[in-house]
């Protein structure tokens, strides 16, 4: 299957649990809100440009914003991910190339501990930034904090379920030498 078909099915796929299945599930509390449709965004290969994630990005949280009926909440979160991801990746590769070699991040790829940290700054990056957005003016920080922290908890034990229940298949990149 082309890296294109995989990522549209991964696109509908996270978008339709996120709507259909996450949103809809009661939450235990006003401050626990699971969000797993950015995963797409940090499994997109290393290879597609900054343009591309900041559009693929826009996409997935415009899609969910017209499910949610938030206004671009959801989008500016995304987008903000795709522009920060190609630092963190870069941050956290392997300076040597010939460790490098696989198509797109994931724990076999970067190892599990660097992966971990990928996963754990661009989930709290997303959830603090749409938190920031839905609240405005939030009175008690607090209050604001501990939304940012039981989201990101939330957020994270679903990413690693996702991980440990649906391993990838990774393909190796076929030019290492650049």
């Amino acid at each position: 299957m082309s890296d294109l078909v995989r990522n549209i099915i991964r696109f509908v796929f996270f978008l339709l649990v996120q709507v259909y299945v996450l949103n809809v599930v009661p939450h235990l509390h006003q401050l626990v809100v699971p969000y797993l449709y950015f995963l797409f965004l940090l499994w997109l290969p290393f290879t597609v440009s900054r343009g591309g994630l900041l559009v693929l990005g826009f996409l997935m949280g415009i899609s969910v914003d017209y499910f949610t009926m938030t206004p671009g909440l959801h989008a500016a979160a995304c987008v903000l991910v795709a522009f920060v991801r190609p630092f963190i990746i870069n941050i956290l590769a392997p300076k040597d190339a010939s460790e490098f070699t696989y198509r797109e991040p994931s724990p076999k790829a970067m190892g599990w501990t660097p992966y971990m940290v990928y996963v754990l700054v661009l989930t709290i990056l997303h959830n603090a930034y749409l938190t920031l957005l839905q609240w405005l003016s939030f009175g008690s920080l607090w209050l604001f904090l501990l939304k940012i922290v039981t989201t990101t908890a939330i957020s994270l034990l679903l990413i690693i379920t996702t991980e440990l229940l649906f391993p990838r298949k990774l393909k190796f990149r076929t030019n290492t030498s650049s």
